[in-house]
C-alpha cells in the first residue's frame, strides 16, 4: 500500500456519528500541504479543494469520517448502560463484544434475555463498564457518552486486512492518498470532501453539495461483499478490483459518469467490478437531490462484516480505488 500506517492512524481514530473531530483533526493535518483552500462548515464536514485549470467540471467527491456506535440513553441502578444505536448495528455481532468510549473508557455489549430473541433492537442492548452501581458508572461515564467498537488493526493472509470503522475510513484514506498525487493540470475543479453523519442519513454531504453546487458529485465509500456465505445476495467480491456504482436503494448513478469511470478503469488498466445493491446507500444519494440536481457516481471498495468489529477488505482494492479516484479528477467530462 501507498502509506498503510496512515490507513491504520484512520482506523485508530474514533469518530462515531456526529462525533468525527478526531478523525478531522488527523485528515486536517494529512490534507493541509496539498489543499488550494480548506474548510470546516457548521456541521463538521471538512472541504478540500484543489483548483482547476480552466474549462472543467465542478467534481465533488465525498467520504465519511463518521462509523456507527452506540450511545448512553439511561444508567441503570445496578451500573448497567442502556444505550439506542447510532447508525445500523448488528445486534448478533455487537453482543459479547468490546467498545470503547471516547474518553478511553472499556465496556462489554450485552443484552437482556437472549439474543436471539433481541431481533436487531439495539434497545436490548446494554454496556457493562464493570460498574457496581448508577452512582458507580456516573463516575465513569455521562447521559449522552457515546461508544465504538474495539477492532484493532490486523493483518491476514493474501494481503487482506481486517478492523471496525473501515468503514468509512477506507474512502478517508483514498481521497487523502488521491489529494496527495492530484494532477495539477486538471481542467476540473476539484471538492474532495470528508463528511460527517452519513450513517444517520447522509446529513454531511447534503449540506456540503449545497455549497459546493457540483456538476459531479461521488460518493467514495464501501461496500458490502457477496462473495461468502451471508444474508445479502449479489455479485459484489473481496479482490474484484474496485467498485463502480451502477445502483443502490437510494441512487441510479450518471450513465455518462459510470461510462466514464469504466473509461479510465480500462485506460489506466485498473482492475473494477461494476456494483448493485439492493439495501444501503451512500452519500451519492444526498449529492444526487441537492440543488437543482447533480450527476451521481460512486467509487466503493468490497467489505466482508460490514457495520461491525471485524470488516474484511483487500488492499489491492484499496489501491485500486485511488487510482480511480485519481483518473476520474483528471478527467475531461463532455
Amino acid at each position: 500500500m501507498r502509506e498503510q500506517q496512515l490507513l491504520e492512524k484512520l482506523v485508530s481514530a474514533r469518530g462515531v456519528s456526529g462525533y468525527e473531530r478526531e478523525v478531522r483533526e488527523l485528515i486536517e493535518k494529512e490534507a493541509a500541504p496539498f489543499a488550494d483552500e480548506m474548510m470546516t462548515d457548521a456541521i463538521g464536514n471538512l472541504i478540500v479543494r484543489k483548483k482547476g485549470k480552466g474549462g472543467g467540471k465542478k467534481i465533488m467527491f465525498a467520504a465519511h469520517m463518521d462509523e456507527i456506535g452506540f450511545m448512553v440513553k439511561k444508567i441503570e441502578k445496578d451500573g448497567r448502560l442502556k444505550v439506542r444505536s447510532l447508525g445500523w448495528n448488528w445486534t448478533g455481532s455487537a453482543y459479547n463484544e468490546r467498545v470503547q468510549f471516547r474518553n478511553g473508557r472499556n465496556g462489554v455489549v450485552s443484552c437482556e434475555g437472549w439474543i436471539e430473541d433481541v431481533k436487531n433492537d439495539a434497545g436490548k442492548l446494554y454496556v457493562d463498564i464493570g460498574a457496581t452501581s448508577d452512582e458507580d458508572a456516573k463516575k465513569y461515564v455521562k447521559l449522552g457518552d457515546v461508544c465504538g467498537y474495539f477492532g484493532p488493526w490486523m493483518e491476514l493472509v493474501n494481503d487482506r486486512v481486517c478492523a471496525r470503522s473501515l468503514d468509512n475510513r477506507i474512502g478517508c484514506y483514498q481521497l487523502l492518498e488521491a489529494l496527495k498525487e492530484h494532477d495539477g493540470e486538471s481542467p476540473n475543479d476539484v471538492y474532495y470532501v470528508f463528511t460527517v453523519q452519513e450513517e444517520l442519513g447522509c446529513r454531511g454531504s447534503q449540506v456540503a453539495a449545497e455549497r459546493i453546487a457540483p456538476d459531479i458529485g461521488i460518493a467514495v465509500d464501501i461496500s458490502p461483499a457477496h462473495d461468502y456465505p451471508c444474508d445479502l445476495e449479489g455479485s459484489n467480491e473481496v479482490d474484484g478490483g474496485i467498485g463502480i456504482k451502477i445502483s443502490d436503494p437510494s441512487v441510479i448513478c450518471d450513465e455518462e459518469v459510470v461510462e466514464a469511470m469504466e473509461r479510465c478503469c480500462e485506460e489506466k488498466q485498473i482492475k473494477c467490478q461494476r456494483e448493485v445493491i439492493d439495501k444501503g446507500g451512500t452519500d451519492a444519494s444526498s449529492m444526487n437531490l441537492s440543488g437543482m440536481g447533480v450527476k451521481a457516481g460512486g467509487v466503493v471498495t468490497v467489505v466482508r462484516y460490514p457495520h461491525s468489529q471485524s470488516a474484511v477488505a483487500s488492499k489491492k482494492d484499496i489501491e485500486a480505488g485511488v487510482d480511480l479516484i485519481k483518473a476520474i479528477a483528471a478527467y475531461s467530462f463532455s
